[in-house]
């Protein structure tokens, strides 16, 4: 069942995406990942390790958090940010707005 799961979100995500090429002023919200997006940034809340959405072409997974830092996969890189911090993975730019014992609220830009 999970990875049925899993196989959903990726092709929702992915749907999502070609719909953010048509409308760039976006919200959208599936499972418990809530993604909106302008024509160069978007703010998305993930929730639960191994959630993972398709921000501005490229994937972005949440590992988790532990000690106050949320780990963070996009393509083969992998960071952590604490609440607040600006950190940079693969072509996106993410400032982690909040990050609580099982989310993180964060914005992605390009470069």
């Amino acid at each position: 069942m999970s990875s049925t799961t899993s196989r959903a979100a990726r092709l929702a995500a992915g749907a999502l995406a070609g719909g953010l090429t048509l409308l760039p002023l976006t919200a959208c919200s599936f499972g418990s990942d809530t993604l909106s997006c302008s024509a160069s940034e978007c703010s998305v809340t993930l929730t639960g390790s191994d959630a993972q959405v398709e921000i501005l072409g490229t994937t972005l997974s949440f590992g988790g958090v532990q000690d106050g830092r949320a780990t963070l996969s996009v393509g083969n890189a992998s960071v952590s940010c604490a609440q607040g911090e600006t950190v940079t993975a693969g072509p996106l730019s993410l400032t982690c707005t909040t990050v609580e014992a099982d989310s993180v609220e964060l914005t992605a830009s390009l470069g």
